[in-house]
């Protein structure tokens, strides 16, 4: 099975929350705050513009990108679990990572 977004929605794997802090506590589950970068899975051809030509998305499948703490939707697909984002949602593509 393969997921195929639609217009300018980019799909993404957050990235795991913390689960320790850097000087080794555990952090329960309660107080882990959401991840708010994860990887491009897939991405969506763009919205057409106001003379009909599509707009092309600004990421691509595996970039690592940043993005809101309450962004978009979140879903799960067989077992895994995903976040649908619009491409004004991402704020940055992060490199070197």
């Amino acid at each position: 099975m393969k997921l195929k977004p639609l217009g300018d929605r980019v799909v993404v794997t957050p990235s795991k929350a913390e689960e320790k802090t850097k000087s080794g506590l555990i952090i329960p589950d309660t107080a882990q705050e959401k991840p708010q970068e994860g990887k491009v899975v897939a991405v969506g051809p763009g919205n057409l513009d106001d003379q009909g030509k599509r707009v092309p998305v600004g990421v691509k499948a595996g970039d690592v990108v940043v993005y809101g703490k309450y962004s978009g939707q979140d879903f799960k697909f067989g077992d895994d679990e995903y976040k649908v984002l619009r491409a004004d949602e991402i704020y940055a593509i992060v490199e070197g990572k």
